[in-house]
């Protein structure tokens, strides 16, 4: 029973940056409709300067914790107006080759600048564990469930929020009520890119530090938005725990040979039984 505990709550830790992820993920197809390939890179990239921070710098955890996601913000807001708007109103086929392209773009800028050499990256709590659980993987708990009640009181009740709100769902609406929807659309990626650069530092002391660290953590973050609806943020943050107490269960009890496929049977599952997700809404077009 206390093997099952364990496990099952460290699965919540892995969940809550699955769900981290998965947000961010969502966050960019409310606004355009496509998944963010780079997600990952931009989220790897953010966490290598919070390393230099701390580590070349000299930075105190905290400190450079903070200044990494206003790094990682500003990196989401330059993608979107320098790099995604110019190709906003192209193909589909021509934005998702922006986005591969800003993919590989970003992790050879992060291999050339920090190398690829793998790091361990410090967590900012203690090395002990209760019940066979860090303090780490429960701090990464903490301060996911932060993040996210922040997020949701930011996107509830300020006006920028709503107005964010508005620009993704319906831009022409929008801008019909004076919103600048190119701006709102900016600030969605940011906060998508800052969300990102949580989820890089959380996962970062658990794996080691290296250029293609969040690859493996993005599929998961798919299956997770799909599983809880691609449309859906709060469903992405319960796919996610739904996810990472998955993989974790099926590793300890059927094998760890096919932990590494959960993610894909549950992105096959439900676009085979329920495309549009636990909380997600289909869409349907008059044509």
């Amino acid at each position: 029973m206390e093997t099952f505990i364990a496990i099952f709550l460290s699965g919540i830790s892995v969940g809550a940056i699955y769900a981290s992820l998965a947000l961010a993920l969502v966050k960019i197809h409310r606004a355009t409709e496509l998944i963010n390939f780079a997600q990952a890179e931009m989220a790897t990239f953010a966490t290598f300067i919070a390393y230099a921070l701390i580590t070349i710098h000299g930075f105190p955890y905290w400190l450079a914790f903070f200044v990494t996601i206003f790094g990682g913000f500003a990196l989401g807001v330059a993608c979107q107006r320098f790099i995604i708007r110019p190709v906003e109103k192209s193909p589909i086929l021509t934005i998702v080759i922006v986005f591969i392209a800003l993919l590989v773009i970003l992790n050879a800028l992060t291999g050339w600048r920090f190398t690829y050499t793998t790091r361990v990256f410090p967590s900012p709590f203690p090395q002990l564990s209760v019940i066979g659980v860090s303090y780490h993987e429960i701090g990464v708990v903490v301060v996911t469930m932060i993040v996210l009640t922040v997020v949701f009181l930011f996107f509830r009740f300020t006006p920028v929020g709503l107005a964010m709100r508005g620009a993704a769902l319906n831009p022409d609406s929008s801008r019909l009520v004076g919103i600048r929807v190119g701006w709102m659309l900016a600030l969605g990626w940011g906060l998508a890119s800052a969300i990102g650069a949580v989820a890089g530092m959380m996962v970062a002391p658990l794996f080691t530090l290296d250029p293609n660290m969040m690859g493996g953590v993005l599929l998961y973050a798919f299956a997770a938005a799909l599983v809880g609806g691609v449309n859906s943020p709060h469903g992405a943050v319960v796919g996610g725990f739904i996810v990472g107490i998955t993989e974790n269960l099926v590793g300890q009890y059927i094998g760890t040979d096919v932990r590494a496929t959960v993610a894909l049977v549950l992105i096959i599952g439900v676009l085979v039984i329920k495309p549009s997700g636990l909380f997600g809404k289909a869409v349907v077009q008059r044509v």
